[in-house]
């Protein structure tokens, strides 16, 4: 897999979505509140939505599996293909999609890889799009005026979507508040931090963190957490394990499944008791 970009593309100064200032609550309701008003010192504050919800969709799925740095492209390349103006596009996306030729749209994708499967799926999902909503601004119409759990489960009816997918649409093209999409850096570390169930699965970190982090902070919070995990909570060597000062999160962190000790790291879902912690 292609190393991880330095800053989370999702949620960067380029993302389209709109500047807001962040004020950390004075007296937070709950420790994971406490940790995104954290998190909020040390990266960027952004206000989510306003996305075209079946690009945001499309970007989505090109980016399951890969990183932002591998994704980027083949979104960028897919869109001067298809989108407006493009070679083989015209005034909706996903009608120019729908009539795309499988093999030309896997070329132009190829960067994001697994391309075959993910061109598959966009000309599945782009087909289901014409048919029941009419076209992209149709869908789009969908996604951002009915309720979020009628728009959720649309979306999870849709083969090749998943739940964080099916968040993202909603946060990013919606700006849903109270949505907090869990990717695998998401799941790791709120499970680490003690923020979760240690064997919580995915669904259960989301509804962990819809629970006890305010609505308007489930966006910024996502985005944050991400690059949060990038920079120092990684998988296999968390910064706690050389220094602990060197987290910024050190002082809220529950350590669930990393030992600065003895330098292990395990899933947080087979950490021991505290009686058997080592060292």
């Amino acid at each position: 897999m292609d190393e991880e970009p330095v800053e989370n593309i999702s949620g960067g100064a380029a993302s389209g979505d709109e500047e807001h200032p962040f004020e950390p609550a004075a007296d937070p309701a709950t420790r994971a509140e406490a940790v995104v008003d954290r998190l909020g010192e040390r990266y960027w504050r952004k206000a989510y939505g306003g996305r075209a919800a079946f690009e945001c969709l499309v970007r989505t799925v090109l980016s399951q599996n890969t990183s932002d740095k591998a994704s980027q492209p083949a979104h960028d390349a897919l869109m001067e293909r298809y989108g407006p103006g493009g070679s083989d596009g015209g005034d909706d996306l996903a009608a120019a999609l729908a009539a795309a030729a499988q093999d030309d749209l896997a070329g132009t994708i190829s960067s994001a890889g697994l391309y075959n499967r993910k061109s598959e799926t966009l000309l599945r999902l782009a087909g289901r799009v014409v048919e029941e909503y009419g076209g992209a601004d149709g869908f789009d119409a969908f996604v951002t005026g009915e309720d979020p759990e009628t728009v959720r489960e649309a979306l999870l009816d849709m083969k090749g979507v998943g739940p964080k997918t099916a968040d993202c649409v909603l946060l990013f093209s919606g700006g849903r508040g109270g949505v907090f999409p869990v990717d695998t850096h998401v799941h790791r570390i709120a499970r680490r931090l003690g923020l979760a169930p240690a064997d919580a699965d995915h669904e259960g970190v989301r509804a962990a963190l819809e629970r006890d982090v305010p609505a308007g902070k489930c966006g910024f919070g996502h985005t944050a957490m991400i690059q949060f995990g990038r920079e120092f909570c990684t998988a296999r060597k968390p910064a706690c394990l050389d220094d602990p000062d060197a987290c910024p999160m050190a002082d809220v962190c529950d350590q669930v499944g990393v030992y600065p000790a003895t330098g292990e790291v395990v899933d947080p879902a087979e950490a021991p008791t505290d009686d058997a912690r080592p060292g």
